[in-house]
């Protein structure tokens, strides 16, 4: 990166050693600051660009360092999500958090996906602001920067159920005014040349979700906050390692 230094921060609640583990891989490229209680992390890790900061609460640290501009992007870790995405709500003044996960398959490859929360993504409006912010990540992130619209059947179902109905005109209309594809209900042939794909609702973007990463054999790398001023990668738990979600919070500064 060109200019100062960036500085990102990402938390520690479980698995220190996954996290740190994945700063190092990365930490050549901007400066790292672990928030974790005292004691979680041994202080003496004694490696280039990788700092601890102790704190009884880190998850509102981390969100206060970021909002107050002392860190430039932050990454949630292994913070317990509730109370940290809460924290991160009031500070940044919204009632709900719109994010968008960069996910990658059992085989290896790689989109964005949205909405992944239950209360994301309803509305065709939703849809085509997930759609704006989400090329421009796919384009940081050097994925295609086509569109992939899920409806919950195939044209052919088209008077099988009015839900189903409903759900394949809102992907038609959220098609064409987002410049988009139609691609049914198959997400098979979506992720083979779409970098950003659009589920139908929140509810089943949610499922797509757990069921690739937690029986799918599947990952889930981070997902960027998009509704709010500042950059902050939520992550789960169960990540292989927060190299990504690190690199995702980064390319979103250039």
């Amino acid at each position: 990166m060109s200019g100062p230094v960036r500085r990102i921060g990402i938390g520690i609640a479980g698995d220190p050693e996954k996290v740190i583990e994945s700063a190092s891989r990365v930490s050549g490229n901007f400066d790292i600051c672990c928030y974790c209680s005292p004691g979680v992390v041994d202080r003496n890790i004694a490696r280039p660009g990788i700092s601890v900061a102790e704190y009884e609460n880190p998850g509102q640290a981390l969100v206060d360092d970021l909002m107050a501009g002392k860190i430039d992007a932050a990454v949630r870790g292994t913070l317990p999500a509730n109370a940290t995405l809460k924290a991160l709500k009031k500070a940044a003044g919204v009632d709900h958090l719109e994010r968008i996960a960069l996910l990658e398959t059992v085989h290896g490859k790689k989109f964005l996906f949205a909405p992944v929360g239950v209360d994301e993504g309803w509305t065709v409006d939703e849809k085509l602001a997930l759609i704006q912010k989400g090329r421009h990540i796919a384009r940081k992130f050097g994925l295609p920067e086509k569109v992939g619209i899920l409806s919950g059947g195939r044209l052919g179902d088209i008077g099988r159920h009015p839900k189903v109905d409903a759900s394949i005109a809102a992907a038609e209309k959220v098609a064409l005014l987002g410049n988009a594809t139609h691609c049914e209900i198959l997400i098979e042939d979506a992720v083979e040349t779409c970098g950003l794909i659009i589920a139908p609702d929140g509810i089943s973007g949610n499922l797509v979700f757990r069921t690739l990463v937690f029986l799918g054999g599947g990952h889930g790398h981070g997902a960027p906050v998009v509704n709010i001023s500042r950059i902050f990668v939520d992550s789960s738990r169960a990540s292989p390692n927060y190299a990504d979600a690190l690199l995702l919070a980064a390319s979103l500064l250039e």
